[in-house]
């Protein structure tokens, strides 16, 4: 079964953007089980007729709750006649934890909080005044939570020119990163995807719901669509992407 598992799901990277950008590939295997089900723990396993998984790098596919390994089940117990790896976010989040997560905490974590340094949300628009207005109704509540919380002052910039924020909120930000593989790497798949650790803590602090943090990501997208449309490629790119960041969503929400 393992031999299988990496057919489907491959080496998993470190970064989970590119575990899922690899995972669309159209190889799909026929269905080898009947059913798929969260056996006793914890951990708990993810069992297929009754036997355990193996992750692409040969460790047990086990989740730390019985929650979290139904919800990773529940992907197989949907696949149809043949598994479709791009419809399964939960277990390739899952892959990416246990294989590449687990063994190196601190270096994700790094990888997290060097976003902090120039995070989405303190890089502004000057013009014209709605999207002005649009940044700060999504991002002014992030800003003065990080503030309130734990004394973090951000600094604001225009554009894309570089503004260096304070070490002190930095670090104080950098201590919020969780230290639970789980929860670590869905804080780090969040902020991957958004392009900011302050929203994705901020998830993981239950400050913002999944869906308002997708929107907050995309702000700017989202004006420009409402200016010049939507392209259909884009926007289904943009709609497997949004199943990555509610995976992320439900391991926190699990753990």
């Amino acid at each position: 079964m393992r031999n299988i598992l990496e057919d489907l799901f491959g080496s998993e990277p470190l970064d989970p953007v590119e575990a899922a950008r690899r995972n669309m590939r159209p190889n799909l295997r026929k269905r080898f089980y009947q059913t798929a089900a969260a056996g006793e723990g914890p951990p708990y396993p993810l069992l297929l007729d009754r036997r355990a998984v193996k992750t692409p790098a040969g460790n047990t596919l086990a989740a730390p709750t019985f929650s979290l390994t139904q919800a990773i089940a529940a992907e197989w117990d949907a696949q149809g006649e043949r598994i479709e790896p791009a419809g399964m976010p939960l277990t390739r989040l899952a892959n990416t934890v246990i294989d590449g997560v687990a063994p190196d905490p601190e270096g994700v974590a790094h990888e997290i909080a060097q976003y902090l340094g120039s995070d989405l949300v303190c890089y502004r628009a000057s013009t014209p005044e709605g999207l002005v207005v649009r940044q700060a109704q999504h991002w002014d509540p992030i800003l003065a939570w990080a503030r309130e919380e734990y004394g973090a002052r951000f600094l604001l910039s225009e554009g894309v020119m570089f503004a260096a924020q304070p070490e002190g909120a930095i670090c104080a930000l950098r201590a919020a990163i969780p230290s639970d593989p789980w929860r670590l790497g869905a804080v780090s798949l969040i902020t991957t995807l958004t392009g900011s650790a302050l929203i994705a803590l901020a998830v993981a602090a239950k400050r913002l719901s999944v869906d308002d943090a997708w929107a907050a990501a995309h702000v700017d997208e989202n004006w420009n669509m409402d200016f010049w449309g939507r392209d259909e490629l884009a926007m289904q790119r943009r709609a497997a992407r949004l199943a990555d960041m509610q995976a992320a969503g439900a391991v926190l929400a699990c753990t």
